[in-house]
């Protein structure tokens, strides 16, 4: 048996702000979720993005500590183009939540910008730029 990639988890202090959030960027997660232990979204493709509450986590890993220090992975969400890129980060900035890198062309020819999730993750946001 070879293992098949099929998810990724995001581990979220508050879910209800977490799938709001999300859900702003698209993903349908049911509403009845904002108070479930666990949530799931599907995406393009198959592969599914997990919500597990921090209590979840340390309800089977005891020992389970929010990680400090510098960010190791974070979702990356393809726009449809530049102009959306910069739409969604300032319809997510106007909803409250933090920019971490406004809108700018890259060196590599993308239109790119970091908006922060509830819990700080840096959730990118991209179209190539031509």
């Amino acid at each position: 048996m070879t293992p098949r990639f099929d998810a990724v988890g995001l581990v979220v202090a508050d879910m209800a702000a977490s799938l709001a959030f999300y859900r702003r960027l698209g993903l349908d997660i049911p509403a009845e979720a904002d108070s479930a232990p666990h949530a799931e979204a599907a995406l393009p493709g198959g592969l599914r993005l997990l919500f597990d509450t921090e209590e979840t986590v340390r309800s089977f890993d005891p020992d389970w500590t929010r990680p400090t220090g510098g960010e190791r992975m974070g979702p990356a969400f393809l726009c449809a183009g530049p102009a959306e890129v910069d739409a969604v980060h300032d319809d997510l900035v106007a909803a409250g939540y933090r920019s971490h890198l406004a809108p700018w062309d890259a060196v590599w020819g993308q239109r790119y910008a970091v908006v922060l999730d509830p819990d700080g993750l840096g959730v990118s946001l991209f179209a190539n730029a031509s």
